[in-house]
């Protein structure tokens, strides 16, 4: 339950447009958040705000470079919401072999294709 709570709200971290583009670039290379803040059409204070919900969402890590921080992706996190995902993905995939196997039964023998 509690990594379902946890992939939920790295998903909610995500349905922001300009986190969604944060985390798009730290998917390319780790970078400052000055870095960050020349590409986006936001504040470098506003970048700062972003990164920390995606490091308290768990998609985001830290690491002391001097007087900076370098973000990363943190691949737990990702692999949370991969996790859920998959199990959703197996329960769906396990209900469609049901119902095409309900389908085939209930298909008279010469309708059946050879």
């Amino acid at each position: 339950m509690a990594n379902a709570q946890a992939a939920v709200q790295a998903l909610s971290a995500l349905g922001d447009p300009t986190r969604r583009r944060i985390f798009e670039q730290l998917a390319l290379r780790p970078s400052a958040v000055g870095d960050l803040a020349r590409t986006l059409p936001v504040s470098r204070p506003a970048v700062s705000q972003h990164l920390r919900v995606l490091k308290e969402a768990g998609l985001v890590s830290e690491t002391p470079d001097g007087t900076r921080r370098i973000y990363r992706i943190d691949p737990r996190g990702i692999g949370m919401i991969r996790d859920w995902l998959d199990q959703h993905w197996a329960r769906a995939l396990d209900a469609f072999q049901t119902y095409a196997d309900q389908l085939d039964m209930e298909q008279p023998d010469d309708d059946r294709p050879d």
